[in-house]
């Protein structure tokens, strides 16, 4: 597995966030089962494909490993389980348009925090593409926000919180794996889900859903961001899963056949002219350093 590492952070990280976009498609697919049944499910598989990256990458070293991540692989953990958490409550609480974009002010709290805790300057271009951006996600799902639904609103702020500390952990600690933090927090989510539910037991269709969203779409999203991460600017990763809100309806579209409003449409179009103009902007400065 370590020929993952040789990719372009930013390829990863634009992978990670491929892998993300199908979870409000994953997560509304489910019939009959609580939130809390789906949350044991998918932290469930979740655990297995990490598990076993884990066990792939180091063989019997994977507790080395583990010791190896210490205190911030612990405390990262416990952020992303939070993160895990409040994703599939607040998908039940509100709708998927509000939690998409709640989760794109990630954006913001990654530049901030990165300029406040590691120093990292922010450009005039990267902060003009953020602007951008954003105005793309208000104009994509602005005006399907509705004002009740508050629970489940400010329970999903949470995510693009913890995604921006997660981040800034791992931009911190550069020399050290994160993939094993990973671990910790499905096995919180899981433990979570565990006690919240009256009973794991759901459907072999959910079970299958609860397989997809775990071992795929959060198992390798998060994989891919992790390693990708080490090696991306704080700012950078916020433009790069932006991506995410534009491909979340794309995938609504071709599998549901729920069509996708103009403004959507143009919203999308905005935000990844804003990611296209951050990769030139990367490229032109690389090139003028060589």
């Amino acid at each position: 597995m370590n020929f993952i590492k040789s990719f372009p952070g930013p390829v990863l990280v634009f992978l990670g966030a491929v892998s993300l976009s199908f979870g409000g498609l994953i997560v509304k697919s489910f019939e009959g089962s609580t939130l809390w049944q789906i949350l044991f499910w998918r932290s469930f598989f979740f655990i297995i494909v990490v598990s076993t990256f884990l066990l792939l990458t180091y063989k019997k070293k994977v507790f080395i490993a583990l010791h190896n991540s210490g205190l911030p692989g612990v405390i990262g953990g416990i952020i992303l389980s939070i993160g895990f958490v409040s994703y599939v409550f607040a998908m039940y609480e509100t709708t998927v348009a509000n939690t998409n974009f709640i989760i794109q002010t990630q954006t913001l709290f990654l530049a901030i925090f990165g300029y406040f805790f590691l120093k990292e300057k922010v450009s005039k271009m990267t902060l003009f593409c953020i602007l951008v951006a954003i105005s793309g996600i208000i104009l994509m799902l602005g005006t399907s926000i509705s004002p009740g639904q508050m629970t489940g609103n400010l329970v999903a702020f949470l995510m693009p919180i913890s995604f921006a500390i997660l981040i800034l952990i791992v931009r911190k600690f550069p020399e050290v794996d994160m993939i094993p933090l990973q671990l910790v927090s499905g096995i919180i989510a899981m433990i979570v889900g565990l006690l919240m539910s009256p009973t794991i037991f759901i459907s072999s269709k959910d079970i299958f859903f609860g397989f997809l969203a775990g071992f795929f779409q959060l198992g390798f999203g998060f994989i891919f961001i992790t390693i990708g991460a080490r090696s991306t600017p704080s700012a950078f990763v916020g433009i790069i899963m932006l991506t995410e809100a534009v491909l979340g309806p794309l995938w609504a579209w071709m599998f549901v056949n729920e069509q996708v409003p103009i403004p959507v449409l143009i919203g999308g179009l905005i935000v990844i002219s804003a990611v296209v103009m951050q990769f030139l902007e990367r490229f032109i400065n690389k090139k003028q350093t060589l």
